[in-house]
């Protein structure tokens, strides 16, 4: 008899995953599972799989797998979607909940209106920032980027007009860039007020997708680096925006944003 696993698809600002509670539904090689099921056609499609497990250092544990397969150390829209999946299973009544990923334990903050979870802010941690103006070369054009860590890594590129960004052709080159041997997530992004940033992110390991939470709060610390952006800025992708705080240099990252549960179903591990 098959394996029939309940999974949940959500999105955050349209960065869609598929959720599992491994807690009552454990599975094996997801690395597997996440590459067959999120493709588009003959899967369920997603940009990737999130388990949702124990912890024996925080209330719940996440681990992330792109859609090629592999693993990511840290997401904040996934990071919400999992406060928003937690509270409304009734798993827990906490307002306050903690988040062990593999680049730490996170806080998430639920604003809930009539039992549901309209909001969640996540406390990113401390950001580490790398080279702020780093010259990179791809396809004959010479990029300006900042490097930022938010747990996983950034290249934010500040430019004139998104609209003239070929992010198909340069997004893949720079991910892999020899200056990248782990690889690397690549922001594009375009201000047009100190308080708001149009942004397109090419994710690594998963390609173009609609929002990044941590690609939001690396773009907001690289305005600010740069002196380009205030403290608090909307950063607007293709799926929706988030609010970016970063109040101090040598202070947590907060984002705040809404988390959305599409359906639920079943499949064959």
């Amino acid at each position: 008899m098959a394996n029939l696993i309940k999974f949940s698809k959500m999105q955050g600002a349209g960065n869609d995953y598929i959720y599992i509670n491994t807690m009552l539904y454990p599975i094996a090689q997801p690395e597997q599972l996440s590459m067959r099921w999120s493709q588009p056609h003959t899967g369920i499609g997603s940009d990737g799989l999130v388990l949702i497990g124990a912890s024996d250092i925080a209330d719940f544990s996440m681990r992330i797998y792109n859609a090629d397969g592999s693993e990511a150390k840290m997401c904040g829209n996934a990071s919400r979607c999992i406060g928003k999946y937690v509270y409304e299973n009734g798993l827990t009544t906490k307002r306050t909940i903690t988040l062990e990923t593999r680049s730490g334990v996170k806080t998430l903050r639920l604003n809930i209106e009539d039992e549901k979870v309209s909001e969640i802010t996540v406390d990113m941690g401390n950001p580490l920032v790398g080279p702020v103006a780093i010259d990179i070369e791809v396809a004959g054009e010479t990029y300006k980027g900042t490097v930022v860590s938010m747990g996983n890594p950034h290249l934010v590129i500040f430019v004139d007009d998104l609209d003239k960004i070929d992010l198909p052709k340069v997004g893949p080159l720079l991910e892999t860039h020899p200056l990248f041997p782990d690889r690397t997530n690549v922001e594009f992004a375009q201000v047009r007020t100190p308080g708001e940033v149009r942004m397109r992110v090419w994710e690594r390991g998963s390609g173009i997708t609609q929002a990044c939470g941590t690609g939001a709060c690396a773009t907001a610390v690289a305005g600010i680096v740069n002196g380009k952006t205030e403290r608090e800025t909307t950063i607007i992708m293709d799926g929706g925006a988030l609010r970016i705080e970063w109040p101090t240099d040598h202070g947590p990252v907060r984002m705040t944003g809404n988390a959305t549960h599409v359906f639920d179903g079943f499949i064959e591990a």
